[in-house]
């Protein structure tokens, strides 16, 4: 095997697909990245036996060949070499050579028939998305999975289909988050549950595709104002009873689905608000990270009284101090009292771009469900806490 490329594409790829090496290998060889060159292309694959993505990249072909070679050692010299091309060509069978203009590597690697095969998905059901809506989809519902494995179907994001559009719902049964997208293709029997960390890593390929037809990736990260811009990429996704593969330009990731029925959601979800509230997304977003101080020392406890175009936030009593709030509103509806969690309030919140929001409250009993004028496709719902006198 010899060719030569970019340093820029190697690093990218890498970047990418080592995603999917997990911190705590069952066998050694998952530590390893698949190097294949074939025709006028470079394919680099990585698995941990549960998610695999594989992605490709143009190269100057002289010979032919694969190779498997530790994921941190090429990273590194990809990584901290200045020059702009680089030549990789195996030695000796299982050996790298990595030369460019100021450095020369080499790096100990394994035959490629030591690697776990990466098998295509057998397409059962197919379909497209615009990456764009999926990358808000996945912004605005991941967060809200359960981040334990106690229950694995609610450690993962359910997908259905439903009258031209693909639904995402997430819970870890006290807060969920339903996101719609149109499917530009396909609308059969749609229902499967993904691993949210296979979503999180699609989010960071999706991010790493810019207007411009492929950037540098940036860091990935949930917080206001941060969200990646996907380019307008057609993103391809093919199903089976087992696994999933979703396909993004030149990057494929393939994953096994979860096992299980996830919970029939929509039947706690209130049918009619007694009270809606409009609130400025910035103004309780900064209330809440005030009063959190104070609320995470009684559960996250945060009493909201709505009456007379104004919402009071109370926080219970504490042994370092209380605090409460009022803020301005626009109320439709009688007056309401609930109590939520202001730890999953900042959750939702700093997801939230847009300059409101609104909570429709039913009562003390039933959970309130938050919704943004601006984009009638979220819906979020937050499970009520046990009212404490302030």
């Amino acid at each position: 095997m010899k060719f030569s490329c970019q340093t820029t594409d190697l690093l990218r790829a890498l970047h990418l697909v080592t995603r999917a090496i997990s911190n705590q290998q069952a066998l050694p060889i998952l530590g390893n990245v698949l190097l294949e060159v074939e025709g006028k292309r470079c394919t680099i694959s990585a698995t941990d036996l549960e998610l695999s993505i594989v992605t490709q990249f143009e190269a100057n072909i002289e010979n032919e060949g694969v190779i498997t070679i530790p994921a941190k050692a090429i990273l590194n010299f990809a990584q901290y070499n200045s020059d702009a091309e680089v030549l990789l060509e195996t030695s000796e069978g299982t050996q790298l050579k990595c030369t460019s203009k100021h450095a020369k590597t080499l790096i100990a690697g394994e035959s490629a028939s030591e690697y776990p095969t990466i098998a295509a998905t057998k397409k059962e059901e197919n379909f497209t998305l615009d990456a764009t809506p999926l990358l808000d989809a996945l912004h605005m519902v991941t967060f809200a999975s359960a981040r334990s494995s106690l229950r694995p179907v609610l450690s993962g994001v359910y997908l259905r289909a439903e009258k031209g559009n693909l639904i995402f719902v997430a819970t870890d049964s006290y807060r969920l988050s339903e996101y719609r997208i149109p499917l530009n293709s396909g609308n059969g029997d749609i229902s499967c549950i993904i691993p949210t960390k296979v979503l999180e890593e699609l989010k960071t390929i999706l991010g790493s595709y810019k207007e411009e037809g492929g950037g540098k990736e940036e860091k990935s990260g949930g917080d206001k104002g941060k969200k990646k811009q996907a380019a307008n990429e057609s993103v391809g996704v093919a199903l089976s009873n087992q696994q999933i593969e979703v396909s993004v330009g030149d990057t494929r990731l393939l994953s096994r689905l979860i096992e299980g029925k996830f919970p029939d959601y929509q039947q706690i979800i209130p049918k009619e608000a007694k009270t809606i509230v409009a609130l400025s997304t910035k103004e309780l977003l900064t209330v809440v990270k005030r009063m959190h101080y104070f609320a995470k020392e009684t559960n996250n406890n945060l009493t909201f009284q709505f009456s007379d175009n104004k919402v009071h936030i109370i926080t219970p009593q504490t042994q370092i101090g209380r605090d409460e709030a009022t803020l301005e509103t626009t109320l439709e509806g009688e007056q309401n009292k609930i109590a939520l969690s202001s730890s999953y309030l900042l959750d939702f919140l700093s997801h939230v771009d847009d300059e409101q929001v609104q909570a429709h409250v039913t009562d003390s009993m039933h959970p309130a469900v938050f919704r943004v004028p601006s984009n009638k496709q979220l819906l979020h719902l937050v499970m009520p806490l046990r009212l404490q006198e302030g």
